[in-house]
């Protein structure tokens, strides 16, 4: 009794090409031959096949059976490696659907994470702001950004933050110098300036480290606002 290749594919439910790409990789060794020069496949080359499919259905890479010994009936260590990426990659795939779901209910841009869109739901945001809270949110630590947007949260739609949006660029001084006290006297900025305290601040455990994002930032700043609401700004440090 004897199966040519083509014969042990079809037993097997795949194609000859992986027959001929399970011997090309050494996955499965090459049969005795018949006197006519052709293959000859047994049943243990049958099972071979059938557990080589089994456990890349399972997940595992060719590469990966391939440690395998032939005769291990359990391999347990490497499907315990293979479990642990598949519940790594479980919990990826559910923060990704949660995120999705943020962003398609709250129409939120998708270049902000969750806790932080969530913080301006339903809030109208000038596009400086926007722009600055997706710079934030590349460059701030997870942890900082969560505080950060905890603060934020209950005091997103406060008038005087609007009148800063709309500050005309040539505002004068006096107006410039009262908004920056108004400001000042948020309890936002009351709020933040206690949660993150000089000098470090939001910059605080930065990925990129504190003096490359503050770098960064007044950059991003500079270019966002205004001379009139850079003077703000300036004025509320005071």
């Amino acid at each position: 009794m004897g199966w040519s290749t083509k014969q042990l594919a079809d037993l097997a439910g795949t194609t000859l090409r992986t027959v001929r790409h399970y011997h090309d990789v050494g996955l499965l060794k090459e049969p005795d031959r018949r006197a006519n020069g052709y293959k000859s496949y047994g049943v243990p080359h049958l099972v071979r096949v059938l557990r080589i499919r089994r456990l890349a259905d399972l997940g595992l890479s060719l590469p990966q059976i391939g440690t395998l010994e032939e005769d291990t009936e359990h391999p347990g260590e490497a499907l315990h490696e293979l479990d642990a990426e598949l519940a790594a990659a479980i919990e990826r795939m559910q923060r990704t659907r949660a995120e999705l779901s943020v962003i398609l209910h709250q129409k939120a841009p998708v270049e902000l994470p969750p806790e932080l869109a969530a913080a301006f739901d339903g809030v109208r945001v000038s596009e400086a702001d926007r722009s600055l809270n997706v710079v934030l949110a590349h460059l701030l630590a997870p942890e900082v950004l969560s505080r950060y947007a905890e603060s934020v949260r209950e005091h997103a739609e406060d008038p005087v933050l609007l009148e800063f949006d709309e500050l005309p660029p040539d505002a004068d001084e006096p107006t410039r110098r009262d908004l920056a006290a108004r400001l000042r006297d948020l309890p936002v900025t009351k709020e933040l300036k206690e949660t993150f305290p000089a000098p470090a601040g939001v910059c605080a455990d930065a990925p990129r480290g504190e003096k490359f994002t503050q770098r960064a930032l007044v950059e991003v700043i500079t270019e966002l606002y205004s001379d009139a609401q850079l003077d703000v700004l300036r004025r509320m440090t005071v």
